[in-house]
């Protein structure tokens, strides 16, 4: 099964950085639809995505249109201004999770074009929205928890201790 997590005009390198990490762990595939706030190389993003830079699949876009030539699938488009809930919908295999730019989201009249696979995450209403490296977590891990979380490893090991020891 494939996840492709999409960034679009990100602009706080930790973010990107800890989203890489988050795609790196699952095996999701990371698009980034440019401009960005900062560069590729900027030592911030790569010290948020730690040592995982060489497990990503990374793809970078020059704007939407580019991104929609160059992809195909469904898109479901995180904000806060959508009506549906995340966890109210199926995933289906091959599908684009999109989060917008941290200060403005993703633009209305996209949202308007696919209003009916615009998702939000519940959260009180006095308050702006996520992080958005917590809500593509989020969003994440909503899929691959419908997927049955695919390849991914379901039981830890202690390091000193067997789960099976008794207690004496």
């Amino acid at each position: 099964m494939e996840l492709n997590i999409v960034l679009a005009e990100p602009r706080i390198p930790q973010n990107t950085g800890n989203i890489a990490r988050t795609c790196a762990v699952t095996g999701a595939r990371l698009h980034i639809i440019r401009p960005m706030g900062f560069e590729p190389d900027d030592r911030q993003l790569k010290r948020a995505g730690l040592d995982y830079w060489h497990y990503l699949d990374i793809t970078y876009y020059d704007g939407f249109n580019d991104f929609f030539a160059k992809t195909d699938g469904k898109y479901f488009f995180f904000s806060t201004k959508a009506r549906n809930c995340y966890s109210d919908v199926q995933y289906p295999d091959k599908c684009f999770i999109v989060f917008g730019r941290e200060d403005a989201g993703l633009p209305e009249p996209l949202l308007l074009r696919h209003k009916d696979d615009c998702v939000r995450i519940p959260m009180l209403p006095t308050l702006r929205s996520l992080n958005l490296s917590n809500s593509v977590a989020i969003g994440a891990y909503e899929v691959l928890r419908q997927w049955g979380f695919p390849e991914l490893q379901n039981c830890g090991r202690l390091t000193e201790f067997d789960w099976d020891q008794t207690e004496s």
